[in-house]
């Protein structure tokens, strides 16, 4: 009688090994890459909530995306300062340097995509034009226009967000640069190329 208990206390332990192995599998293969994941995300929200304007940034309330109508077209002379978002064209700007205007109601649609718009007044000395065309050179998702009657000299846009300067040497540039380029669009993953326009760099 003792053996049997015996053999049957072996095989409950073999039963009770096996399924331990099993959660373990189960853990590794599943449970621990949960947790990554989910741990990751969390960090990328902290990280962004928590992170600091830049000194000097004018906000606006955000606008809604998608608003896009075909027939509208903004005026230079009404609006001294780029918009931070709103009612655009249903195409974007495709981002790069451009030595001539661009229309706000297409750079909007661009913006809505994480694109910063680095706009100039005319009047702006070449040295310091040069300045910002060697910042935006390369970067799909960065922006360059005069912008006619512009009150500042230099103004860096997204979505809601907006700065003013007065010298393509700023500091602030970069640091705009870093903090809101595909981070303030409501549609921040979608591409800035493949648009209208062609830019020159």
């Amino acid at each position: 009688m003792s053996k049997q208990n015996s053999k049957i206390s072996k095989k409950e332990q073999r039963r009770l090994e096996k399924a331990r192995q099993q959660r373990m599998n189960m853990i590794r293969n599943w449970v621990i890459p949960v947790i990554v994941v989910v741990g990751i995300i969390v960090f990328a929200v902290v990280q962004r909530s928590g992170r600091e304007e830049v000194e000097g940034v004018t906000r606006a309330s955000s606008a809604p995306a998608n608003q896009h109508d075909a027939t509208i077209a903004y005026s230079f002379d009404e609006n001294p300062l780029p918009p931070m978002g709103g009612v655009h064209q249903p195409r974007w700007q495709n981002c790069g340097i451009y030595d001539n205007p661009v229309g706000p109601e297409f750079a909007i649609h661009s913006m809505e995509h994480g694109a910063v718009w680095v706009t100039y007044n005319p009047d702006l000395a070449a040295n310091e034009v040069e300045a910002l065309e060697d910042t935006v050179r390369g970067d799909n998702y960065l922006l360059l226009s005069p912008y006619p009657g512009q009150s500042s000299p230099i103004v860096l846009t997204v979505w809601d967000r907006q700065l003013e300067l007065t010298s393509a040497s700023d500091e602030k540039i970069d640091q705009f640069i870093r903090a809101y380029r595909r981070e303030r669009g409501p549609e921040r993953t979608a591409t800035c190329i493949n648009g209208i326009g062609v830019p020159n760099g």
